[in-house]
């Protein structure tokens, strides 16, 4: 699951990873607003992973990237973490006391400390922000441009609404053309927006901003993603990023030698996906009763049936951590394939819905320039 660097020299490393880590941990902070992203995290786990293995101790480690970071919150929390650690604590109790660290993160250094493989476990947990902030990139990259075409003919239909429509509707009134059943449609439409246009605008505002304030309310969270789930294609691949995530924590835990059942149990606190938390809730409580992680995982259509025949291979075989890095590899490769499907399908889908709409507004305009053409005539 995780990149090797026992190849590396340990005397380079030694060397020239002090100069190193500063700059990269530094590009990392700067670009990003958390105290603790999964950017961030990315970041420390990965150089701390480095660090260790380079013969530095803990404690060093700490200090080194503490002293690098551009944040005085990271700093200021960093610096808790080391003063705990020089007082005596393990790195898992010490984390455990920040709120920008999760239990998931806690059982697993506390699972490295124990076993002597913190440095293996950081490195572990670094690939997996890494993998997240990948699968993150390309839910971006997939919805940007699409979402930019969008905007862009949202305003131009308003723009048609709010200033053509109603010079086209001052001459037919002048002229007391009888307007067709779709052209009342269209003025309507421009009236309403130009009385109720600028609610609406507050109103989109407020649901942007409501996300800071509701986010992590259950009820937002299963309204807000029970929509995205019903929007053809970007339900499908928001799905996937986050079954790839899921299949990459319960790999991570598993070679940690995390039973099943905490394992669940720490991943629904990673993942902020309201039906596949929902799922391990109720998977969760299954295990406990008894039933395998097959049959758990069987009871709940977000699960296709290709994972939960590998998963029963698995628990015949006991190959439980190799099997999920081999679900992940293939749930980040549908990951990849889906985001350049996505933005190649959503462009013309997006700009025929705008071609149809803004034809059927110059219909319903230039129907009654025929019978004004035949009254001047």
């Amino acid at each position: 699951m995780a990149f090797q660097l026992e190849n590396i020299p340990k005397q380079e490393l030694k060397l020239e990873e002090k100069s190193k880590v500063g700059s990269l941990l530094e590009k990392d902070v700067l670009v990003l607003k958390k105290v603790f992203s999964n950017k961030v995290k990315e970041g420390f786990y990965t150089e701390l992973s480095v660090l260790l293995k380079a013969g530095i101790n803990l404690r060093e480690a700490l200090e080194l990237i503490k002293n690098t970071q551009k944040s005085k919150k990271a700093k200021s929390i960093l610096q808790i973490v080391l003063d705990d650690v020089i007082s005596g604590k393990s790195l898992s109790d010490a984390i455990k006391d920040q709120k920008e660290f999760s239990d998931y993160e806690y059982h697993s250094l506390k699972i490295g400390e124990e076993t002597g493989t913190l440095s293996k476990i950081a490195e572990q947990l670094g690939e997996f922000y890494h993998r997240k902030n990948e699968q993150r990139k390309h839910l971006v990259n997939a919805l940007t441009y699409p979402c930019i075409i969008l905007s862009t003919a949202v305003l131009v239909v308003v723009f048609m609404l709010q200033f053509v429509v109603p010079m086209f509707e001052d001459i037919f009134k002048q002229q007391n053309v009888e307007m067709p059943a779709i052209t009342v449609f269209v003025v309507n439409i421009s009236e309403f927006i130009e009385s109720y246009g600028w609610y609406l605008v507050l109103g989109i505002i407020t649901l942007v901003f409501s996300r800071l304030f509701f986010n992590k309310k259950a009820w937002y969270k299963r309204i807000k993603d029970g929509a995205l789930n019903r929007i053809p294609f970007v339900g499908q691949f928001i799905k996937t990023v986050y079954l790839s995530q899921f299949t990459q924590a319960i790999a991570l835990l598993s070679a940690s030698k995390v039973p099943i059942v905490n394992s669940i149990g720490l991943v629904k606190q990673m993942i902020d996906y309201y039906p596949l938390t929902t799922a391990l809730d109720r998977v969760e409580h299954t295990l406990l009763k008894g039933e395998t992680l097959s049959q758990s995982l069987s009871e709940h259509k977000l699960f296709d049936e290709k994972m939960i025949a590998l998963v029963k291979v698995a628990e015949e075989t006991n190959q439980t951590e190799f099997m999920f890095e081999r679900l992940n590899s293939q749930y980040n490769s549908r990951v990849q394939q889906r985001s350049k499907i996505l933005s190649t399908v959503m462009e013309p889908i997006i700009i025929l819905f705008v071609g149809l709409f803004v034809g059927f507004i110059l219909i319903a305009m230039y129907l009654p320039m025929f019978k004004l053409s035949s009254i001047l005539g």
